[in-house]
This record gives C-alpha cells, sequence and structure tokens, in this order.
C-alpha cells in the first residue's frame, strides 16, 4: 500500500521522498540498508542523503564497535516532521464536537481561555513598547505561531494594517465563530491604546485577515476614539 503523503513531500524528487518514507518506517538505517532497499548504489544515497541533511531533514550519529571507520546510521531529522501528513485538524474538530455535545457552553469559554492565556504571554513582549514598535511585535507573535503576518502602514500614515496571510486554525474557524471573535478581542487586549477593526476576512472570501490597527489620540488628558466621542 502506498502511504499518504503531504503536499510538500509528495513534489520532492522520487528518490529523496523514497529515502524519507524509509526512514519513516524503520526509524533509522545505514546507507547500505537504504540502497538495498532502493535497489540502487551506496553511493547515490549518500548523495542524496547528504542534500537532505544539508536541509535539515535527515540526521546521523555514529556508532563505534570497534577498529576502523564507525557505523553511520540515519534517522529523520526534526524538520522532516512537517512533511508528513498530520490530522490535527479533524481530531481538534472531533474533540470539541464532543465537548460541545456535553456542554455547548465549554468550547466558548476554552476559545476565551486560549485568549486569556495569549493575552498573558504577549502583553509581557509588549511592555513598555511604544504603539509602532507593540504592533510590530504582535505582527512577530502571530507569525511565531503560524499566521504567516505582516504589518504596512496605512495610507494616511495614521496606523497600521495588520495582515494574517494564513489562518492557523483554519478548520476550527470554519464551524466554531468563537474563533474569530476571540481573536479579534486577543488583538484589542494586547493593544489596549489602539482601535482596532476587521476590515477582511478569509472567512469571507478574501486572502487574508486584515485589522486596522489605529492608536488612540489623547487630548487634555481623555482618551478619544476616531469617529466617537471622547471617554471621560
Amino acid at each position: 500500500m502506498q502511504p499518504a503523503l503531504g503536499p510538500v513531500l509528495a513534489e520532492l524528487a522520487p528518490t529523496r521522498r523514497a529515502l524519507l518514507v524509509t526512514l519513516r518506517k524503520r526509524g533509522e538505517a545505514r546507507a547500505e540498508e537504504l540502497a538495498q532497499e532502493l535497489g540502487i548504489t551506496v553511493s547515490a544515497v549518500r548523495q542524496h542523503l547528504s542534500g537532505l541533511a544539508a536541509a535539515d531533514l535527515v540526521v546521523h550519529r555514529d556508532e563505534r564497535a570497534g577498529p576502523g571507520r564507525p557505523r553511520r546510521s540515519y534517522a529523520l531529522g526534526p524538520a522532516a516532521e512537517a512533511l508528513f501528513p498530520k490530522a490535527y485538524g479533524e481530531l481538534t474538530l472531533e474533540l470539541l464536537d464532543h465537548l460541545a455535545e456535553e456542554d455547548p457552553g465549554v468550547v466558548r469559554r476554552a476559545f476565551e481561555r486560549r485568549r486569556d492565556a495569549r493575552v498573558a504571554r504577549v502583553r509581557e513582549r509588549v511592555a513598555d513598547l511604544g504603539f509602532a514598535a507593540a504592533v510590530a511585535e504582535v505582527a512577530r507573535v502571530l507569525d511565531e505561531d503560524g499566521y504567516l503576518a505582516d504589518i504596512e502602514p496605512t495610507e494616511d500614515g495614521a496606523g497600521f494594517l495588520l495582515r494574517e496571510h494564513n489562518c492557523a486554525i483554519l478548520a476550527v474557524a470554519r464551524r466554531y465563530g468563537h474563533a474569530c471573535s476571540t481573536e479579534l478581542s486577543f488583538l484589542r487586549e494586547v493593544l489596549p491604546d489602539a482601535d482596532v477593526r476587521r476590515v477582511a476576512h478569509i472567512l469571507s472570501g478574501n486572502f487574508a485577515c486584515v485589522y486596522e490597527v489605529r492608536e488612540r489620540s489623547r487630548e487634555r488628558g481623555r482618551i478619544v476614539d476616531a469617529g466617537h466621542d471622547p471617554i471621560p
């Protein structure tokens, strides 16, 4: 039976793909063993392994059992893990569905707790930063979390457009609207001196979720919301 392959793994050259799949199945193997299984020369195997090692997809360890050259064994590197299919989205949805059946409110509370934990973590990173630096740091955090985030100034230069080009929890967001609402409240809580509104949404057919982030102006010690009356 042919193994299910992730899209990136499927696009690799056949021999390199076969080497990675074989190492996934065996856990560890020597070049001679890989050559025998794939039906190619040991020299060709070593050449491909060298390229895979350069991309951090393969690692090796040497074992010295006596005089002479050590025995070198190869295994998948940490970077190779992302090449193989994962079912995290399906599992998460299944678990959330079970929880919702038991208690419809528990999913909403779970998203709120996730938001609170993210807020606490990010507030430490933006503490004492100015407005522009804080927005940039929030984008950096989102990018680290898999949202492929970036920022650019608005046309009038009075704020920023924060873009999430990838929804790291898209499968969940499609079924549970709490995911999107807590994302917006997360941004408002970690940027308390800003007005944040969503101006584009992946779930509405856009290519990115885009948030307009504008700093509130201060007049005579009062915070003024853009387009709203001063807040006492």
